[in-house]
């Protein structure tokens, strides 16, 4: 089940090459990402401290994230991401191509 939202995350599509796709996420509070699927490896950089929650597979995790945070996911797993705290977050997310 998708995460209840009433206003989607905005995506701003910085780069888009042969060799990457990176793309900033703006997540006000209760917004999401809708559920997707990457089709490409993909490392995520925080840009704010904020409250981040994870749906995949019908578990949540939720987690306090930092600004300057790093980490890596594979390609294939569907997933949903919510701002689930009070401030704002913002991610820039690198899709690896090839």
């Amino acid at each position: 089940m998708a995460f209840a939202c009433t206003v989607p995350a905005v995506a701003t599509l910085l780069v888009d090459d042969e060799r990457a796709r990176i793309t900033r996420w703006d997540f006000e509070p209760g917004a999401a990402t809708g559920w997707h699927e990457h089709t490409m490896d993909y490392a995520v950089v925080i840009l704010t401290d904020a409250t981040m929650a994870y749906e995949v597979d019908g578990v949540v995790t939720e987690a306090e994230v930092k600004a300057g945070q790093s980490y890596r996911r594979p390609r294939g797993v569907k997933h949903d991401v919510k701002n689930a705290g009070t401030t704002p977050l913002s991610f820039v997310e690198i899709e690896m191509k090839g």
